[in-house]
């Protein structure tokens, strides 16, 4: 048995995966962001930690014998954020997250003094990344910077908590814009560049080396071996690749979780200079990943149950499934609450619903939104495609892998079918227990024999989509 520990943005999930690759136990526990002023995203990291115990004590509770044979821990995690911590490793301010839009003029101000900063790190800078955030807290908060003794990504604090190793793996890292990509190492000039030094950085593995050993306390607790190895794991979008078997060059998936992930595998590494992309190095090794991204995908679907009052997104994704509108029922939704990454770089972007009547029922703001969400990853797919990507089929995780309608609104807007892998719903997770397997000399690839469901491209469904993001495209001016 493996353990993979998955802390994502609006909750954590830990899966028990055997040796056949199948998810045999799995919990979950609930996050919540704050966004005190406009623009910031902010999470409280004692708030991982107690997820983290949450759906570990429920796992142990449930599953104690499954627990007791787990031979290594794995650990994905939201990529980005920025946690503070005091020389007693506590935590000086809230970690500031990855849709986190304060800094863009320190962006500017970073791509001025390293005009080749793409070419280091395989992207522009953008405000989401930690880089730049780093330096936005340098100009506004010098204190906590100043007494910061750790800064740590968000698995990586949970790592902390679990063994007392302060370590990070080089693929969620590389994405931090604090590394020289290619090389595989912290470079001296950018973090000189966002007001801190090495000494503040953890030590660098590979996303399949054992990191550190687990808390003698942690094991009792949780009816874990003593002596478990935690392996350096990914960034959840480098894990979940790993979960859905995104694992050769030109292996392609996307992550429909809060945000939108479409994630392209690749033997080259291949700097992002535009349309809000992004390179960064892979969880498996010799490979690289490249990255489109929609800030608000589930999140756009979480906002609109908000609005409509409905208590569990789960029934209202099934009313809309049962309703059985089609895009020419719908209003046009752009689907950029908090900014947007891919193609645009802009994190003053607002959300937009256009062509609403007095006929517009609260079931075709939903549906609306799942379109206006499948419209954005085509965006990103043109972007992939115009940097050289040749893709012909996507494999699909995430919470919004749940969805039929969704994954079909998916596969029309790009005009490729999609794969539904066993375990696209718990994909970070699944990819970490995969990653702490390799750790300890086991397989990485996906055992033969999984299930796997293809979603075709349905010819009509598509042309009333395309038809659609004519007039999708034209209300983009309205977000701006």
């Amino acid at each position: 048995m493996y353990l993979g520990i998955d802390i994502g943005t609006s909750g954590v999930k830990a899966v028990v995966m055997d040796e056949h690759d199948r998810p045999v136990a799995e919990a979950a526990a609930a996050l919540a962001i704050s966004r005190p002023r406009p623009l910031w995203a902010e999470q409280a990291p004692e708030d991982w930690w107690r997820a983290v115990e949450h759906a570990l004590d429920a796992l142990a509770s449930r599953s104690s014998e499954l627990m007791a044979a787990v031979k290594a821990v794995g650990l994905s995690g939201q990529m980005l954020g920025v946690t503070l911590l005091d020389a007693a490793d506590r935590a000086l301010r809230p970690a500031l997250l990855w849709n986190d839009g304060r800094a863009t003029v320190e962006c500017r101000e970073l791509e001025r003094h390293f005009p080749d900063f793409a070419g280091r790190v395989g992207c522009r800078p953008m405000p989401g990344f930690s880089a730049p955030k780093l330096l936005w807290l340098a100009r506004h908060e010098p204190s906590a910077l100043e007494h910061a003794r750790r800064v740590l990504l968000t698995k990586d604090y949970i790592r902390l908590r679990l063994t007392g190793e302060a370590a990070s793996d080089r693929a969620d890292s590389s994405a931090t814009l604090l590394m020289n990509t290619a090389a595989g190492d912290w470079d001296d000039a950018l973090l000189a560049a966002c007001g801190i030094d090495r000494t503040v950085m953890p030590r660098l593995v590979e996303s399949a080396e054992t990191a550190g050993i687990l808390r003698p306390e942690c094991a009792a607790r949780w009816h874990l071996p003593r002596g478990t190895p935690v392996a350096g794991g990914g960034g959840d979008n480098m894990c979940a690749g790993v979960g859905v078997g995104a694992v050769r060059s030109g292996d392609a998936y996307i992550g429909l979780g809060t945000s939108g992930v479409y994630f392209l595998a690749n033997d080259r590494f291949v700097p992002a200079k535009s349309a809000g992309m992004h390179t960064h190095r892979h969880a498996v090794a010799g490979l690289y990943c490249q990255h489109a991204v929609v800030l608000s995908a589930g999140e756009s679907l979480a906002w609109v149950g908000r609005l409509l009052r409905v208590p569990a997104l789960s029934q209202l994704i099934a009313e809309v499934e049962a309703a059985g509108l089609t895009p020419a029922d719908t209003p046009i939704f752009t689907p950029y609450l908090g900014g947007e990454r891919t193609p645009h770089d802009d994190p003053t972007l607002t959300a937009t619903f256009s062509g609403l009547t007095h006929a517009t029922s609260p079931l075709a703001l939903v549906q609306a939104v799942m379109e206006g969400v499948a419209m954005a990853l085509a965006d990103g797919h043109e972007a992939l495609i115009e940097s050289g990507a040749s893709i012909d089929e996507v494999s699909l995780t995430g919470g919004g892998a749940r969805s039929t309608l969704w994954a079909r609104l998916v596969a029309a807007a790009l005009g490729i079918p999609l794969r539904l892998p066993t375990g696209r719903h718990t994909g970070p997770a699944l990819g970490a227990a995969r990653l702490a397997r390799h750790s300890i000399g086991g397989p990485l690839a996906v055992a033969s024999g999984n299930e796997l469901t293809i979603v075709p491209v349905e010819p009509s469904l598509r042309e009333q989509l395309l038809r659609k993001r004519t007039l999708f495209r034209k209300h983009l001016r309205l977000s701006r």
